[in-house]
């Protein structure tokens, strides 16, 4: 019966902690740039994509390249946006980037 407890005790302060993990995932950045922490996020899923759309060879190796290069493109082009305004995106910024990830992110699925 002790074990049990122990057992159960432990289980609880594992799921707690990582409750409280969880609720302090946003980082002081991620507060102050919701829209790069967005776009940034966007681009990650993205560039996951293209490696299992090769992985499982939907993509060969040549166009998962091009793909690449179009998302670091993208990527560069947010630091740039984000260099002239303190580190910030503006609305606009984001939509453009938006537009851009959405129109890579079809040529991966499509």
């Amino acid at each position: 019966m002790k074990l049990r407890t122990l057992l159960i005790a432990a289980a609880g302060l594992t799921m707690a902690v990582g409750a409280a993990g969880a609720a302090s995932a946003e980082t002081p950045w991620q507060a102050h740039h919701p829209r790069r922490v967005e776009v940034n996020h966007r681009l990650n899923h993205i560039n996951r994509q293209i490696r299992l759309e090769r992985h499982f060879g939907a993509l060969s190796a040549a166009q998962a390249r091009r793909m690449h290069e179009r998302d670091y493109a993208i990527r560069m082009q947010e630091r740039r946006f984000a260099r002239h305004d303190g580190s910030h995106l503006t609305r606009r910024e984001q939509v453009h980037l938006n537009h851009e990830e959405t129109r890579l992110h079809r040529h991966v699925v499509g």
